[in-house]
């Protein structure tokens, strides 16, 4: 069973009771509360980083894990277009981590979440036989705006931010620009609230898992079909299987 199984399964599954104030569930980049007297709209996201899956202690510092880590879970917030407001940071060390990897690990978080104005509310503090993390983004939005995976309409035309196939060459490549790439994505913050705020974006998504996937999801949320007319924007060097299926360039996709 694909994830795209899983979360549909969940999807119909999991009620949303009316006084929960979640106007947008499972199946887009956040969920979106919206409380009854604020002029705003919350976007919540959460993300695992999971050591031997997502990173390998070996070619990652931990600098580079606690960036990737809070990357990722802006970069849904940007997906939305929204502003991040603060974050809760879990984390379960693994043997060997408790001090000076651990050290390093928030200092590379506290770098990006600085950069972006995001606060590290709290979290939680355990051990586990691998290093895994979990962390909870929250943002806000103007009541009513969030973008969507589910707004395209037929004869929109489909763009990307950036170009794409950097992070899966970077984990074969010397290349530094490649590397950095994998190690340290940049959220595109800025991007998505320019999205929603002047250009008025009709859908929009991360490009966490390949855009041969991601394109295929947006597509499917809008209920429309894609054709790409155009070469895709491709990292120097990168091959078409990166470029296509690759994942984990964080790039914007936006119709």
């Amino acid at each position: 069973m694909t994830e795209i199984d899983i979360i549909e399964r969940l999807r119909q599954k999991l009620p949303v009771f009316p006084r929960s104030g979640i106007v947008l569930g499972v199946g887009d980049d956040c969920a979106v509360f919206r409380p009854k007297s604020s002029p705003e709209d919350l976007l919540v996201t959460t993300d695992l980083l999971v050591e031997g899956i997502h990173f390998l202690p070996s070619t990652h510092l931990p600098e580079d894990v606690g960036h990737k880590a809070v990357a990722r879970g802006l970069s849904d917030i940007a997906a939305m277009g929204g502003d991040p407001r603060f974050c809760l940071l879990s984390v379960a060390l693994a043997p060997g981590m408790e001090g000076a990897w651990m050290g390093r690990f928030y200092r590379g978080a506290l770098r990006l979440a600085g950069i972006h104005k995001l606060t590290i509310a709290g979290g939680d503090l355990a051990h586990a036989a691998r290093f895994t993390c979990d962390v909870v983004v929250c943002g806000a939005v103007p009541r009513g705006e969030a973008l969507t995976r589910s707004g395209a309409r037929p004869g929109d035309s489909i763009y990307i931010s950036g170009a794409l196939g950097g992070s899966a060459l970077g984990l074969e490549s010397r290349s530094s620009a490649a590397r950095n790439r994998h190690l340290r994505p940049e959220p595109r913050v800025a991007l998505g609230r320019f999205l929603r705020r002047q250009v008025h974006a009709s859908a929009a998504m991360d490009l966490s898992d390949g855009i041969s996937l991601d394109l295929h999801r947006l597509s499917v949320a809008s209920g429309v079909s894609a054709v790409i007319d155009h070469p895709l924007p491709s990292f120097p060097g990168a091959s078409v299987e990166q470029v296509l299926h690759g994942g984990e360039d964080y790039e914007l996709l936006f119709t």
